[in-house]
């Protein structure tokens, strides 16, 4: 019943419904939040290429062709936005953020500050495309078709830049160990 009704809010949204696209940001705008989140790795920033990917999203519905495929369309939509963003912006600010930690799913996802702290560091080494593909793999839980259906990347392409991007995360763990190691960075 629940897909029945959202794609009718689609349809609706579609057909130019603003009241509709404000539910379907309403129920989704959370995750999708989330997603640019992840992403960017900075609230400002996922805010700021959210609000541009629904102006966009809501510029091009009326092309979306089937709405049960909203959910992919719009997670492209946000990808491209944040990768953009990630690209265009290469100002480094320092500063202090809160970091939200998702309930675990089981016990053996308990991370100490530390493991999420040395993941966080790592994540930001890598590009933006990388970023996003783990994030839809990992955060969303996609399979390598799927993300290539959202990207708009052959299949293959993806697979290959999952296993560039998980490469490049384990490098950026093992050399974070090393300076660790050596009495770390001089300050």
């Amino acid at each position: 019943m629940g897909a029945m009704v959202d794609r009718e809010l689609v349809e609706s949204a579609r057909d130019g419904d603003q009241s509709a696209f404000v539910d379907l940001v309403r129920a989704r705008g959370d995750s999708w939040f989330a997603i640019a989140h992840r992403i960017l790795r900075e609230v400002d920033r996922a805010e700021d290429a959210l609000q541009d990917a629904l102006v966009i999203a809501w510029r091009d519905l009326p092309d979306l062709r089937d709405p049960d495929r909203f959910d992919a369309w719009i997670h492209r939509i946000l990808t491209n936005v944040c990768i953009a963003h990630a690209t265009r912006e290469r100002r480094r600010l320092a500063h202090v953020r809160v970091l939200t930690i998702d309930p675990p799913r089981s016990s053996d996802d308990y991370l100490t500050v530390a493991d999420r702290d040395q993941l966080d560091r790592a994540f930001r080494r890598l590009i933006p495309e990388e970023r996003a593909i783990l994030v839809l793999r990992h955060y969303i839980g996609y399979e390598p078709s799927e993300i290539a259906e959202v990207l708009g990347q052959p299949a293959g392409t993806v697979r290959s830049r999952l296993h560039h991007a998980t490469r490049a995360m384990r490098a950026a763990i093992d050399a974070d160990e090393r300076t660790a190691a050596v009495g770390g960075p001089s300050a």
